[in-house]
């Protein structure tokens, strides 16, 4: 038992009843004080400590030196500095507050009678309300001075003064002041009133009853005197409430003292503070106020704020009723567009040039949209049965792991020369790093860093090569029971399969009854009809014709079973690591007994599969990538049927977007068009990314896949099935979904119905007829063949109905 499970079983009230509390403290602490006699022992020789450092002249109790020795945990030097701090600082405040203060009796307790409240005697300035903070208190010699530079340049000559003492002026100062007075001057030679410099310079400038009007009210404020409040005048602003509210007072006085003082500074004159005009900005979204004949303040004793009423309308100055600036710069470009033809009054300015060629290269250097592709209306199928082209085959490498799969399809490579001495030697040299020697071969199709760690294939591994008559793609599927969604996706792209079967003793045995069962029934439900059976590793077995046989009988027995004839059966004994039978024959003596077709001689005799030409198109996507800088969103898969051209519209469900072709690429090289049966990249536009996924149908418009969320499924059982969770597989779509319902069991030979209907259970190995519904609506269509999944074990597989 571990020591974990010996804590978690443990009975703590047993073991609590069995500790008495020895060692962990001996002595009872005092009902009266809760010291121990240790703590008073401790507490003793502190004091006498702490007397002998501060001398008898000091005066504080016992107790003080023994709350103090407490609190620091005896430490004496602490202590020490504590209490003679404490000393100083009550003689500091004897000092500082020799009598009681206002509100408290003699006593030093608040007087309940009297009323809590702060008194001000009239208006306090600033200086007097922060009196007794520390910053004020500098001393004068110790004060500096703040200098601040003027925002802008005042445009004058360093240095000298002019005879009259004014200061002189630049030239450059001069000629623009002499500029803008001649501009003043001369009202008709101004520029064009459509130009944007010239509305904007409207905007800018004040009006010209504002400069009267701001004198006006200057004076009025300087007639205006102080009430006996006093209050402060400002300047007035009109609000929906004509005559202005009393001041508000924060406190009133409560004693002939205060009154008295604040008596005596309300008949001190108050100051008048002059408002400025308002600033553009604020004419612009306030509107200008006409009436100024009222004020509204707010008065706090010692702060007036002014606060115009935001609430109150005025049809008359609405900022908004017109046209905003930037309309209004619109406005004149659009015009100035529409009149260039015609002859103008006047030249425009330079200002007004330079801001018409700024905007033309900014148009100039706007975004042009890239043209569309253009199809060229070609006659796919014509042009296919025109084309001399090699036929097209794709097969899927099968069995069970560690059985020389991707072994045995780089030599393949390797002998064809697809891949060259110099790279296989770099992936030797590699692998021996690793330790991994014999794994050279495997890497040509294992590219990935954790498959070469692993030694193991996860994904689906694609290459090509070609013969004299059919151009090849191998689709490396993984073996790994943890990878059967990655070797689905690969068998539903496969015409054949190529079976990898482990030769030596004991391998056989047990990939046979594992992965090799497995991978055997997916393909043939998958659609599979041809099989070509690799007997590998047979060098280990010296070449022996016996093994041989038993392992041709034992295989062609459940591949007969599984459902595939015997004439689409071929069996070829041979070695991935020394390539023996691969594409050369064996020169090994013991070998001698085989003289049959060899692995390619195997690939090759396969018929050429009957491509859905004349259907609608149906691709099922497998990856989406960046096809490149020009080809930002491209997605790859195999044609199901029909054909597909530069230009076409299609659309990918389930999300019903439509995209354009922009280019199609046939098995890595451009072309023009393609056809059922062939690997292709496409590059779309007019669709975003988020459009596609893995698993997603390219469909044309005009034929569309639907989607659909409930469907009816003829299953052949791999084990007991009932009203349950499952896993929808179709390619690259992987769906959660539930059987809800048992329909019926069919017969193998008929398919008609057998027993009763419904049945509550279907055994492994029977047909039946269920009801499988999904939780998101996925493109299927009948008779598309789908895959179900539970508990990581292929439990049934199927066709739509």
């Amino acid at each position: 038992m571990s020591r974990h499970k010996l804590v978690k079983t443990m009975n703590l009230d047993d073991e609590l009843d069995d500790y008495d509390g020895e060692g962990y403290n001996d002595s009872e602490p005092d009902e009266e004080t809760g010291l121990t006699a240790e703590d008073k022992e401790q507490l003793r020789l502190g004091t006498i400590k702490v007397r002998n450092v501060l001398g008898q002249d000091f005066e504080t109790t016992d107790k003080d030196i023994e709350d103090s020795l407490w609190y620091y945990f005896y430490d004496v030097d602490k202590t020490v500095n504590y209490l003679i701090d404490q000393k100083n600082r009550s003689h500091h405040k004897a000092k500082k507050a020799p009598g009681p203060g206002p509100g408290k009796a003699k006593g030093g307790k608040m007087d309940q009678t009297s009323d809590f409240k702060v008194h001000c005697t009239g208006s306090i300035t600033a200086k007097d309300f922060f009196h007794d903070c520390p910053w004020l208190k500098i001393p004068h010699e110790r004060r500096g001075e703040i200098l601040i530079e003027p925002l802008y340049p005042q445009g004058r000559l360093l240095g000298g003064s002019s005879s009259s003492g004014e200061p002189k002026v630049s030239k450059l100062a001069a000629l623009a002041a002499a500029r803008r007075k001649k501009e003043n001057e001369q009202t008709g030679c101004r520029p064009s009133s459509h130009s944007s410099v010239t509305l904007l310079d409207k905007l800018s400038k004040k009006p010209q009853n504002e400069t009267h009007r701001d004198a006006k009210e200057l004076h009025n404020l300087e007639e205006t005197k102080p009430d006996n409040t006093g209050t402060r005048s400002y300047r007035n602003i009109n609000r929906r409430n004509k005559s202005p509210p009393k001041s508000i007072t924060i406190l009133e006085e409560s004693n002939a003292t205060s009154k008295a003082t604040a008596t005596q500074e309300e008949r001190q004159p108050s100051y008048i503070v002059p408002a400025a005009s308002p600033s553009p900005f604020a004419k612009i979204m306030l509107g200008v106020l006409q009436d100024t004949t009222s004020s509204s303040f707010v008065s706090l004793g010692v702060v007036d704020l002014n606060f115009p009423d935001l609430t109150q309308t005025n049809s008359s100055s609405n900022a908004f009723a017109g046209p905003s600036p930037d309309d209004v710069v619109t406005n004149a470009q659009n015009s100035s567009k529409v009149n260039k033809t015609k002859k103008k009054a006047s030249q425009p300015s330079d200002g007004d040039k330079d801001v018409n060629g700024l905007m033309k290269e900014v148009h100039n250097l706007g975004l042009k949209e890239e043209p569309k592709p253009k199809s060229k209306n070609l006659d796919v199928l014509a042009e296919y049965e025109n084309s001399k082209t090699k036929n097209t085959a794709n097969f899927v490498v099968i069995g069970h792991v560690d059985a020389g799969k991707s072994t045995l399809m780089g030599r393949l490579l390797y002998d064809l020369k697809v891949v060259d001495q110099r790279t296989i030697d770099r992936y030797r040299k590699e692998a021996e790093k690793l330790g991994k020697s014999s794994f050279a071969l495997a890497w040509v199709l294992d590219q990935g860093t954790e498959e070469r760690n692993r030694g193991v294939t996860i994904d689906i591994a694609m290459n090509r090569f070609e013969t004299s008559s059919t151009r090849f793609t191998i689709l490396d599927a993984p073996g790994h029971r943890d990878f059967i969604p990655n070797m689905i996706a690969g068998a539903s792209q496969a015409d054949f399969a190529v079976l990898v079967i482990d030769a030596s003793t004991g391998n056989f045995e047990s990939g046979l009854k594992g992965q090799t069962k497995e991978h055997v029934l997916l393909v043939r439900s998958m659609g599979v009809q041809r099989v070509v059976v690799a007997v590998n590793k047979l060098d280990t077995m010296d070449w022996s014709h016996d093994r041989f046989e038993e392992i041709h009988q034992q295989v062609r027995a459940f591949l007969t079973t599984a459902g595939f004839q015997s004439k689409n059966i071929g069996f070829v004994p041979c070695s991935g690591l020394t390539g023996e039978n691969v594409t050369r024959r064996s020169e090994n003596s013991q070998a001698t007994w085989y003289d049959g077709p060899l692995l390619v001689d195997q690939l090759e005799s396969s018929d050429p599969v009957t491509r859905a030409l004349d259907k609608p198109l149906r691709l099922t996507i497998t990856d989406v990538f960046r096809g490149g800088v020009q080809n930002p969103l491209s997605i790859s898969g195999r044609l199901a049927s029909g054909s597909i051209q530069i230009g076409d519209t299609v659309l990918a469900m389930p999300s019903g977007e439509r995209a354009t072709v922009k280019g199609v690429e046939v098995d890595n090289e451009p072309a023009d068009w393609a056809v059922a049966g062939q690997n292709v990249n496409l590059h779309l536009t007019d669709i975003e990314q988020k459009h596609l996924k893995p698993g997603d149908v390219i469909c044309p418009p005009s034929s569309p896949v639907q989607n659909i969320s409930s469907f009816s499924v003829k299953i052949l059982a791999f084990d007991h099935l009932t009203p349950m969770h499952v896993e929808v597989h179709k390619g690259r779509l992987q769906v959660p979904g539930r059987i809800t319902q048992l329909v019926a069991v069919l017969g193998k030979g008929t398919g008609a119905v057998m027993g009763k209907k419904r049945p509550r259970l279907v055994q492994p190995g029977s047909v039946a007829r269920v009801v499988v519904e999904v939780e998101a609506a996925v493109p299927l269509e009948a008779p598309e063949r789908v895959v179900l999944r539970a508990g990581g074990e292929t439990v049934a597989a199927g066709l739509l109905e």
